[in-house]
């Protein structure tokens, strides 16, 4: 992905998912969620361990399908292990098909998922963070 590419998905998103969202402050995945809100994106935070509970002032869903409809999201973050992209994938292609990015984070690799939804029309970031992104980019 060239830095156009990243520079034009980060301008355009407005609502993201973040699945795998930690409510501990000194977690990736809060500290990146926390950082994306400050700068005016709307983050939905996921977690079935968390699902109803409040963080960054939005409630906690359990999955994707979880998500109220009246929510459109544009990109789904994923701070999860690899093993469970799939799954995320198809939950976002059935029940999100308006998400037009995945961004899968630092660490986070799967090209048979990562295929499957670029095959199905969507931009996928991989092993990458948009916070780090953002930053780089001088965003």
């Amino acid at each position: 992905m060239t830095d156009a590419e990243l520079r034009e998905i980060l301008s355009r998103v407005r609502t993201i998912a973040v699945l795998g969202f930690s409510a501990k402050p000194d977690r990736p995945s809060h500290g990146v969620a926390a950082f994306l809100q400050a700068r005016g994106y709307r983050v939905i935070p996921v977690n079935p361990g968390l699902a109803g509970q409040v963080a960054l002032g939005e409630t906690i869903y359990p999955d994707l399908v979880a998500i109220p409809s009246d929510i459109a999201i544009d990109m789904v973050d994923v701070f999860r292990a690899p093993e469970a992209v799939p799954d995320i994938v198809a939950q976002m292609l059935t029940h999100r098909p308006e998400a037009g990015v995945l961004w899968l984070q630092l660490g986070v690799i799967h090209a048979e998922a990562a295929e499957r939804a670029r095959a199905a029309g969507k931009l996928v970031v991989m092993d990458r963070c948009p916070k780090i992104e953002i930053a780089r980019l001088g965003m």
